[in-house]
């Protein structure tokens, strides 16, 4: 399987840039005429990508062409978040995207802001991707596929010709176990194990921020574990709601979902340390039982777990590099991450959702 990939930058958003990437990662394939292309633009061409599309439609010579344009763009060689660019990546014989034929195809599965709709999240069959855009989900975002401008907004397609391993990486560090939520109202969390709220989480905060008057709700997360609660942690089966505000008053904290009483709840706090860790026990899980390498990786972090995050280094990109070397990746970041956890499909926050994609003849 050929693939390779492209990045161009610039000080304008020139189509040129598109035409650039994808023609570097043809000559690093040594492709004449890609199968399919993957055309990531950062949002400097947001307002009309239609020149950009055509340019590297017009390289490739293939009209498969998909993407979006997002806040920034990246590759296993560099990431750009402050300058226009265009990443691309370019797939051989053997590999295409299509439609899905039925539902229990994976879809990789891009989306504008505006154009999110839980309803059609959770229908269909199981998704991974992500929500272009960027920390405010305003702008105007495009996403297409086919070389055409999406009206809608989004798009679904399934990889066929090679086989699918999906991880993602939330990458917090829990600072208390799972306990039983016994109170809460509508967004409200009221009382957990027994104690109020702000005591449970106050009690468990690391000593130079355990005050209630500057409780830094930026980095605080609600976590809720599924399945056995044995190792849930360890195995990643949480979801994440972040913490909104903590009310004095009442002693409740406010978390950006509902949960239900009953359900067992743990305190975490972002982390660049945890999540470096997690990303590298992510790609562990992932690969395991894999005696050969990918041959590709789709990559969709969220733009809070980006260079800012890990103080101007993207870690996850690293931690991905320095396991498979020169691998072939692309990617975006977003304000979502699209994966499928717990028997459905979730839209996720600060976390990395990651696809590995493998030749379909290889042996594992």
């Amino acid at each position: 399987m050929k693939v390779a990939t492209g990045l161009a930058r610039g000080r304008t958003a020139d189509p040129a840039l598109a035409a650039k990437a994808v023609r570097a990662a043809m000559e690093s394939a040594g492709l004449d005429h890609p199968q399919a292309v993957l055309l990531y633009l950062t949002s400097d061409f947001a307002q009309d990508p239609r020149a950009a599309m055509a340019a590297a439609t017009r390289t490739a010579g293939c009209l498969q062409v998909t993407g979006c344009t997002a806040a920034g763009v990246f590759t296993e060689a560099d990431w750009v978040l402050d300058a226009p660019a265009a990443a691309a990546m370019v797939f051989g014989a053997g590999m295409h995207l299509h439609p899905a034929r039925d539902e229990t195809e994976t879809r990789l599965t891009l989306c504008a802001p505006n154009a999110l709709d839980l309803h059609w999240l959770h229908a269909g069959g199981p998704r991974f991707g992500g929500v272009s855009g960027d920390a405010t989900g305003r702008g105007p975002y495009s996403v297409w596929t086919g070389a055409r401008r999406q009206p809608s907004g989004r798009c679904q397609l399934c990889l066929r010709g090679i086989e699918l391993r999906i991880g993602v990486s939330q990458g917090i560090h829990p600072i208390s176990l799972p306990a039983r939520l016994d109170q809460v109202q509508g967004h409200d969390i009221r009382i957990v194990g027994g104690d109020t709220a702000l005591d449970s989480l106050i009690r468990e905060l690391p000593l130079p921020i355990r005050t209630s008057e500057h409780i830094p709700t930026h980095l605080l997360l609600a976590g809720v574990t599924y399945g056995q609660r044995e190792h849930a942690l360890d195995e990643g089966r949480f979801h994440l709601l972040p913490v909104v505000g903590v009310n004095i008053q009442d002693a409740s904290v406010t978390v950006a979902g509902r949960l239900q009483a009953g359900q067992e709840l743990f305190w975490a706090l972002r982390q660049p340390q945890a999540a470096e860790r997690d990303m590298a026990a992510m790609l562990a899980r992932i690969a395991a039982g894999r005696c050969d390498s990918p041959a590709f990786a789709l990559m969709f972090p969220c733009l809070g777990r980006g260079p800012w995050f890990y103080s101007g280094e993207d870690r996850d990109i690293h931690v991905l590099v320095q396991r498979y070397p020169e691998l072939p990746l692309i990617g975006f970041y977003g304000n979502g991450e699209i994966a499928h956890l717990d028997g459905a499909n979730r839209l996720l926050q600060y976390s990395v959702v990651l696809g590995l994609g493998y030749a379909a003849d290889a042996h594992v």
